[in-house]
């Protein structure tokens, strides 16, 4: 794309800032008056008519005003990624809302859906922090009966794994304690490869349990997205864009459908770093559900550790200026709940 001359990227800007409030075409002389420019309509036709031909706006019809392309919007997007910022009592307000919430998680993410649908007046969507690298915490061994034993992991960040185990012969309890403890002293904190280098050390027994110990922990670190949490789908349902039931389904399958979702996460946010935000808009050429829409991405957590992913999804006439700062901000904060309640352990 060309560069733009200031005087179009502020006409550009406003055109935008216009049609995400009012949803109609924006003509020159709305500009004037709403705004009150020092230029007159004919001026400002003339630049909306460049604007055009250079591919930020489009004009619907021959009589009407201009919108925003999707390069309109990435412009506009680009400009103001970093400039924009939440004011204060909105920041502590959600904050005080945080913090007074009980720790618990399934409490957090509600509450993280139900602020971003808020403040962003679209689509919210939280996922669970997932541990990325499980640790080893604490190991419990059980006898049943007979030649069974229930095993009890528990991991770094809470999850806990129960299984029953078959012996090659019955063991009794004392010695199921005593290997519990040794294991529990061996392993301090250990990630899946550092369980396995435990091995040479450990008598038949031993060896059984940590093989055991290393493929619960591979499973948790091979799982998809944990629970998805959702709010304001009435925000989205009554915008205009999605008066046509078909692009409203279209755009919710991603919701419903889990191999789709998996599939942006895993090729967006999931490839950033903690904190940083995407703007996806009109599918990128990639999501053709999406075509209609922008989304909103940011990644939070403690790498490492455990991480999820929030964000909002909406029209392409999203309010940017506030659903941007709102998605960082709420990253920021669960973050920092990860890192207070799992990072410590």
């Amino acid at each position: 794309m060309n560069e733009l001359t200031e005087r179009q990227k502020t006409l550009l800007m406003l055109v935008i800032r216009d049609y995400i409030e009012t949803a109609q075409p924006v003509g020159s002389k709305v500009l004037v008056e709403r705004y009150h420019l020092d230029l007159s309509p004919a001026t400002i036709r003339n630049e909306m008519a460049a604007l055009t031909e250079l591919g930020y706006l489009r004009q619907p019809h021959t009589s009407a005003g201009r919108v925003p392309t999707e390069d309109g919007y990435r412009y506009f997007v680009s400009q103001m990624m970093y400039k924009s910022d939440l004011p204060d009592t909105v920041r502590h307000t959600i904050s005080h809302q945080f913090y007074q919430s009980r720790q618990d998680v399934d409490h957090w993410m509600n509450l993280a859906a139900s602020v971003l649908a808020h403040q962003s007046q679209a689509l919210s969507l939280v996922t669970a922090p997932r541990v990325e690298q499980a640790r080893f915490k604490h190991l419990e061994l059980i006898s049943t009966q007979g030649r069974q034993v229930l095993m009890v992991l528990v991991m770094v960040g809470g999850e806990v794994s129960q299984q029953v185990l078959t012996l090659a012969e019955p063991v009794a309890q004392e010695r199921l304690s005593q290997v519990a403890a040794r294991l529990n002293q061996l392993l301090g904190s250990r990630d899946a490869e550092g369980v396995a280098s435990v091995a040479a050390r450990a008598d038949a027994l031993e060896q059984d349990i940590l093989t055991l110990i290393q493929q619960d922990m591979r499973r948790i670190g091979e799982q998809s997205p944990g629970e998805i949490y959702t709010d304001g789908l009435t925000n989205v349902l009554s915008e205009p864009e999605f008066t046509d039931s078909d692009e409203a389904r279209r755009a919710l399958r991603l919701f419903e459908e889990r191999s789709m979702l998996q599939d942006l996460l895993s090729n967006t946010v999931m490839k950033s770093s903690v904190g940083g935000v995407q703007v996806l808009i009109g599918g990128e050429g990639t999501w053709e559900e999406l075509r209609q829409c922008s989304v909103v991405l940011a990644r939070y957590g403690v790498p490492g550790l455990a991480t999820g992913i929030l964000g909002v999804l909406g029209p392409m006439r999203m309010a940017y200026a506030r659903t941007i700062p709102t998605v960082r901000f709420v990253a920021g904060l669960l973050s920092d709940l990860v890192s207070d309640t799992m990072g410590g352990e």
